[in-house]
C-alpha cells in the first residue's frame, strides 16, 4: 500500500521506517528539512536502539523515502498517518492540536482521490469528530477522506519492537471500509498473532490516555509508599517485592524511585485532566492531580535528601549527577527527573557535573547552565556526593571499589533504587536510596525469593516486557 507519515519525529520516523520494512511503499514528510536530509541520507535525528538498522535496510530497499511537501504527500498516499506533536499549551494543562490541524489543512485540499487518513498522536477524547467536521469544509468535491484513530503505545528504547512485534493494534474507525484498509494494512502483525482491537474513534482515543494514566497511577502509588516507608522506617522494594506476588497487581512498573517524566505520560495525563472538565466529568479524574503531585514532589525529595547529605548546604560541593535522559536506551531529555534535579541542586549552589551514555549533547543544548562530561571517571573526580539518577545499565556495572578512589567523599544516592546497595556499602560507600532505610535503622530482611526476581523486569529496563511468542514478520511481504 502506498503510505504517508507526517511528522518524522520520534513516532513518525519509527513507524514509517517499520511500515517500508514490511513491504509498504512509505513516504515521510516534515517541514523540518535538516532532519529531512538527515533522514534521507540514513542518518537518524536521535537515539533509538535498532532504529539505524531498520532505516537503512528500508531506503535500500526503495520503499522509503523522504520530503517536506505535503502536497505531494496528498498524491502519493492511500492512508495517511498523522504523527505530529500534540504537546502542553502554554498556561494550560489541554494539549495543543494546532500541529494536527495544520496538517489536515495543508494535505486535505490537494487530495486527488478518496482516501483514509489515520491518526496516531495522542489526543483528547473527541479529535476524531473534530477532524471529521474540518476534512468535509476542505477536501475538493468528488473526494472522500474518511478519519480514524490508530493510537500509538511506543516505549523509547523499544520502539522498533514495539511497532513490529507490538502488545496489541487498536483502531477507532466509523465504517467497514476503513477497517478492512487498516487489516490489509498491518496483515503480517495479525498473521502473526498480535490481537487486534476494532473499536470507535472515541474509545480508541482513551485508549491511549487512560493507558498511561494507569502506568502513571501505578509509579505514583509506590513512590508514595515510598515516602511512607522513609517516615516508617520500612522498606519500599521489600514491599513492593511482597506487593508483585499478588497476581492482581504485578511486579512491573513497580518500582520506587525518582518518578516519571517525557514528552508523554506527565503532559498526556494533564491533557486527559483538562478535557475530563470540559466534558463535564473533571471529579473523575482527580485523582490525576495527585498523580502528577506525587511524581513532582519525588524531584523535591531527592533534592533534600541530597542537601541532607552535603551537611545541609550545597554551596561550592561537587556534585555528580549520572544521568541527563528521562529514562534509560534514550537521548530524550524532555521532561527529564535527572536534569530537573541536577538543575535544582545547581540553583542551590552546587558545582554539578552530568554523564549520560547518550544524552549529554542534548542536556547541553536544553541545559547550558550545567557542566556536562562526555567520560564518566571526569564526571565523577572529586565528587563529594554522587546522584544516580537514570538507571542505565552501565551504572549498575560501576564497580564501587574503584570508584570510590576517583571522589572525594563516597557518599551515594540512588534515586533508582537500581544499585547494589550492599556492594557499594561493603567497598565503603555511605547509600541512600528513597523509602530504602540504612541497614542500621531496620532488621534484617530475607531477600526476596529467586524465582520471582527472575521474573521481574529490571528498574534499567523498567519498560521491558519479557517479549511475546510472535514469529518474525517477512521483510517486504504483505
Amino acid at each position: 500500500m502506498r503510505l504517508t507519515v507526517i511528522g518524522t519525529g520520534y513516532l513518525g520516523a519509527v513507524h514509517a521506517a517499520c511500515m517500508a520494512d514490511i513491504g509498504h511503499d512509505v513516504l515521510g514528510v516534515d517541514v523540518d528539512a535538516e532532519k529531512i536530509s538527515a533522514l534521507t541520507e540514513g542518518r537518524t535525528p536521535f537515539y533509538e536502539p535498532g532504529f539505524d538498522e531498520v532505516l537503512t535496510r528500508a531506503l535500500a530497499s526503495g520503499r522509503l523515502r523522504f520530503g517536506t511537501s505535503l502536497r505531494e504527500a496528498a498524491v502519493h498516499g492511500e492512508v495517511h498517518f498523522i504523527c505530529v506533536g500534540t504537546p502542553q499549551q502554554a498556561g494550560s494543562r489541554a494539549a495543543d492540536l494546532r500541529y494536527v490541524e495544520e496538517v489536515v489543512d495543508g494535505l486535505v485540499p490537494y487530495l486527488p482521490a478518496s482516501c483514509l487518513v489515520v491518526g496516531k498522536s495522542t489526543v483528547p477524547v473527541g479529535t476524531t469528530a473534530r477532524l471529521t467536521d474540518r476534512i468535509a469544509r476542505l477536501v475538493p468535491t468528488g473526494v472522500r477522506a474518511d478519519v480514524a484513530w490508530n493510537p500509538e503505545f511506543l516505549r523509547e528504547g523499544f520502539a522498533v519492537e514495539d511497532t513490529l512485534r507490538p502488545d496489541r493494534i487498536v483502531v477507532g474507525t466509523v465504517g467497514r471500509e476503513s477497517d478492512e484498509t487498516l487489516r490489509r494494512l498491518y496483515a503480517p502483525m495479525l498473521d502473526a498473532g498480535v490481537p487486534y482491537i476494532s473499536t470507535d474513534p472515541s474509545t480508541a482515543e482513551l485508549v491511549k490516555v487512560a493507558a498511561n494514566s494507569f502506568l502513571a497511577t501505578k509509579i505514583s502509588f509506590i513512590n508514595a509508599m515510598a515516602e511512607v516507608c522513609d517516615a516508617a522506617g520500612a522498606d519500599v522494594v521489600t514491599l513492593a517485592d511482597a506487593l508483585g506476588h499478588d497476581t492482581r497487581i504485578g511486579r512491573r512498573f513497580l518500582n520506587a524511585g525518582l518518578g516519571f517524566g517525557g514528552g508523554c505520560l506527565p503532559k498526556d495525563i494533564r491533557a486527559f485532566t483538562a478535557r475530563a472538565q470540559e466534558l463535564g466529568v473533571g471529579p473523575a479524574v482527580t485523582f490525576l492531580d495527585q498523580v502528577d503531585a506525587i511524581n513532582e514532589r519525588q524531584r523535591t525529595r531527592t533534592v533534600e535528601l541530597a542537601r541532607r547529605l552535603a551537611g545541609g548546604d550545597l554551596t561550592d560541593r561537587r556534585v555528580t549527577v549520572l544521568g541527563a535522559t528521562f529514562k534509560p536506551n534514550s537521548d530524550d531529555v524532555r521532561d527529564s527527573p535527572a536534569l530537573a534535579v541536577a538543575v535544582a541542586l545547581h540553583r542551590q549552589g552546587a558545582d554539578i557535573r552530568v554523564h549520560d551514555p547518550e544524552g549529554t549533547a542534548n542536556a547541553r543544548r536544553t541545559r547550558p547552565e550545567l557542566r556536562c562530561e562526555d567520560d564518566l571517571l571526569t564526571a565523577c573526580r572529586g565528587a563529594e556526593l554522587v546522584l544516580h539518577l537514570t538507571e542505565w545499565g552501565q551504572y549498575r556495572e560501576l564497580d564501587p571499589v574503584k570508584l570510590a578512589r576517583v571522589v572525594r567523599k563516597p557518599v551515594l544516592v540512588d534515586a533508582r533504587n537500581a544499585l547494589p546497595h550492599d556492594e557499594w556499602r561493603a567497598a565503603g560507600w555511605t547509600v541512600k536510596g528513597l523509602g530504602r532505610p540504612a541497614p542500621a535503622d531496620r532488621p534484617p530482611v530475607a531477600p526476596a525469593g529467586e524465582a520471582l526476581r527472575a521474573t521481574i523486569a529490571s528498574p534499567a529496563v523498567e519498560a521491558d516486557h519479557p517479549g511475546l511468542p510472535y514469529p518474525a514478520l517477512p521483510a517486504g511481504k504483505v
